[in-house]
């Protein structure tokens, strides 16, 4: 159950209706259910109940405020891959020590920002980062703790814009060149090796890719192990699936139980970096309908939300599910749902059987929890939507739909023109 359901003909989000919210702050608007972030968070805690073992959020999918101290107030960490996603977890009161940094072009700023912070670890992704790390670190007079991120060249079977652990990402260090870069790093002064990093991809709807890449994981630690480094860290990263459509991702418990099988005899504290796991099925897009149009091949159902609010069709040709917010439209048509933006890539549906939609309908875009609002830009100087989060029978404003006066904050015009 993801708390967004009928109650008649109308769609609530948990016990509030979505009409209700759209009336209030306006559309489009993203709407998160506090109840499915929290359900989803204790079902992965609970898949690692047996193995000590930290949930670390990874912050990209769903960077809001609220969000994230949803997800702290559970005891959960972070993941990050910038320093503005450290700065706001912080904001927010995120223990340091459950902060692990991942991400390939980390800056020194960045670097020192973590550092001065207290983070656990960087998950270090190239043997140039891991200099810059020891030089930052010597600078200011701090120990770094790293571990390396091994890319085990195992094929996850998912979208190859979100594949990454194959010998052609560009993320991590290879295993064959692991144990060397450890090597490496013992002679670094300023460093603290505390583990072992890996993240093949996302949107993974099968446990077989992670138990491969533990299988190869374990081999290097062996190795690791006998230079004398004493390993305290395994973090395998995220990309656990969810159902967009027809996916039929493992649940966390049978995730769990298989990653245990594997490492229960390591003596190594486990960190995981689920991300769209917790928090794709916990929002929806609301947008309206503006116009329809029948077109020389097909309809158009055109909405006031766009590729800027909900870049993920456009990119990956993502499926996300369609619900009308009241349910009072006459039958069915085959077409496509696109936004404002002038560009032929902005669409939110395109070829499939839809509710026949009419002016001033609201449309609920589903599974927009993750990588939503994270993703939207102010392309066509459009102003970025409202955030609000539901909670039983409240909701509040989580971010305020920004200006036309926001959108030029910053500008200036020179003094030559």
């Amino acid at each position: 159950m993801h708390h967004f359901q009928y109650k008649g003909d109308e769609l609530f989000a948990e016990e509030v209706a979505i009409k209700d919210i759209v009336d209030a702050v306006g559309s489009p608007v993203y709407i998160y259910a506090k109840a499915t972030l929290e359900r989803h968070f204790k079902a992965m805690d609970d898949a690692f109940a047996g193995a000590p073992h930290t949930i670390c959020y990874s912050v990209k999918a769903n960077s809001n405020l609220a969000v994230l101290k949803t997800f702290i107030n559970l005891g959960g960490g972070v993941d990050i891959v910038s320093g503005g996603e450290l700065f706001r977890a912080l904001s927010v009161g995120v223990d340091p020590k459950k902060v692990v940094y991942s991400g390939v072009g980390k800056r020194d700023d960045e670097i020192a920002y973590a550092l001065e912070s207290g983070i656990l670890m960087f998950n270090v992704e190239s043997e140039q980062e891991l200099d810059r790390i020891d030089t930052v670190a010597g600078r200011i007079g701090k120990k770094a703790g790293i571990a390396i991120r091994v890319n085990p060249d195992v094929d996850p079977g998912t979208h190859p814009y979100i594949t990454t652990g194959l010998k052609k990402a560009k993320f991590g260090i290879n295993i064959e060149r692991a144990r060397e870069q450890y090597r490496r790093a013992q002679g670094l002064a300023n460093l603290e090796i505390l583990g072992i990093d890996c993240h093949i991809g996302s949107q993974l709807t099968k446990v077989s890719p992670f138990v491969d890449a533990i299988k190869k994981l374990k081999r290097l630690l062996e190795g690791v192990r006998e230079m004398g480094i004493d390993m305290k860290y395994l973090d395998l990263g995220g990309g656990l699936g969810i159902r967009y459509n027809d996916e039929e991702p493992p649940l966390p418990e049978h995730y769990g139980s298989s990653i245990l099988s594997e490492t229960r005899d390591l003596g190594l504290h486990l960190l995981f970096e689920p991300g769209r796991n917790l928090v794709g099925n916990a929002g929806i897009l609301v947008g309206k309908c503006l116009y329809t149009k029948k077109g020389e091949e097909k309809n158009f159902v055109i909405v006031d939300a766009g590729m800027n609010d909900l870049a993920r069709p456009a990119l990956y040709g993502s499926f996300h599910g369609v619900k009308p917010v009241l349910r009072d439209q006459e039958g069915v048509i085959e077409g496509d749902i696109v936004g404002p933006i002038c560009e032929s890539g902005d669409f939110l549906v395109k070829d499939r059987e839809i509710p026949n939609f009419k002016q001033g309908d609201l449309i609920a875009f589903m599974s927009a929890g993750a990588y939503g609002f994270t993703m939207s830009s102010n392309y066509n100087s459009r102003p970025r939507v409202a955030e609000v989060m539901v909670a039983g029978d409240r909701f509040e404003l989580v971010r305020e739909r920004e200006k036309v006066e926001d959108l030029v904050r910053g500008e200036r015009v020179p003094s030559f023109l």
